[in-house]
């Protein structure tokens, strides 16, 4: 029964990353795509947790936390260049 659940976790979280990447793409503005670029990388930490939880490697727990503390100052950061008004033409 675990296996099966497995594989649909991984296909729910491959069709989640399918649609990020559409609204990465195709996002009407830059905090469109800072959004979907932050949900991208929860994906990918969710993608991480299941691989841990389905091998039993619990050091990928340290890795999915990396990558998410990553993400987060990745995001703090687009923020902080949005809030200043975007690049500067000089």
């Amino acid at each position: 029964m675990i296996p099966f659940v497995i594989n649909i976790v991984y296909f729910m979280l491959s069709l989640a990353l399918l649609f990020a990447f559409i609204r990465l793409t195709k996002g009407p503005s830059l905090p469109d795509r800072v959004v979907a670029l932050e949900l991208v990388a929860s994906i990918v930490v969710g993608y991480v947790g299941v691989h841990a939880i389905d091998t039993g490697v619990s050091s990928l727990l340290d890795v999915a936390i990396v990558i998410a503390l990553t993400a987060f100052l990745a995001a703090i950061g687009f923020a902080r260049f949005l809030e200043r008004g975007g690049r500067k033409n000089d």
